[in-house]
Formats: structure tokens, sequence, C-alpha cells
């Protein structure tokens, strides 16, 4: 099954009192690592022909993530439909989960401001990152 990955090497900034990587910045490393699922809908990520918004998001922290040990996000595909697909998202540190989140996205014109049907070239290549 095929997937993004996107290392990262935690800040010492984004780091707590209690020593974790703060909640907020888990869902930051994740919208940076969709960031290829972005191109297969705008190759050149010109702001100006944004074609995707975000519909919805869910996280579940299920360890603490720790300054000073990279982390890897993964990236994939779980849920296609007609003008939205879901994203599935995990980070691991030492091989260990630490979260999980579901970011549903929509194809959307925002000129016309209504979601947009996914062309048929773009399903197939998200189908290639699509969980079983």
């Amino acid at each position: 099954m095929a997937q993004f990955d996107l290392s990262i090497q935690p800040r010492f900034n984004e780091t707590d009192g209690l020593g974790h990587i703060n909640n907020t910045v888990i869902p930051v490393w994740f919208e940076a690592a969709r960031e290829p699922i972005f191109a297969i809908f705008n190759p050149e990520l010109d702001l100006n022909k944004w074609n995707l918004i975000v519909a919805g998001f869910t996280i579940a922290f299920t360890a603490p993530t720790f300054y000073g040990k990279p982390v890897e996000v993964i990236t994939r595909i779980s849920r296609i439909g007609n003008s939205s697909f879901e994203v599935l998202q995990q980070s691991f540190q030492a091989d260990k989960m630490t979260a999980e989140a579901k970011t549903t996205l929509v194809h959307y014109d925002y000129q016309t401001e209504k979601s947009v049907a996914i062309p048929a070239d773009i399903r197939e290549l998200l189908g290639s990152y699509l969980t079983a």
C-alpha cells in the first residue's frame, strides 16, 4: 500500500511545560505532510488556483511525543467520495504511534463557492494511496 512519509525533528519551542510536544503542534505537522496530496490537485501549489478546502478534522493523541527524537508522519487516503475524500495520518516516534488524525478535504471552486467532482485521473491517483 502506497503512502506519503514525512520525517520531522521536533523543535525545542514546540515543547510544553510537561516536556511533551504541545498538542497544537501535531495538527500543523499533519498539514505539512498533506502537501503531496495538495500537489496532486494543484501541482504548482499556486494559492491563486487553490482547489481544496478542509471540511473536518479529528485527532486522537495515543501517546506523548517528545523533543529530541524524530517523528515519522505517514499519510494515506481512507475514503474517496464524489467531491470529497478522507486523509488518514499517523505520527510515530521510536516506532510508537503518538497520534492519528482523519481530515476530510473537498475539491472546491472558491469562485462559485461550491464543491466540484474529483476528476477521474486524480481519483485514480488518490486510489493508489487508499488504505485497505
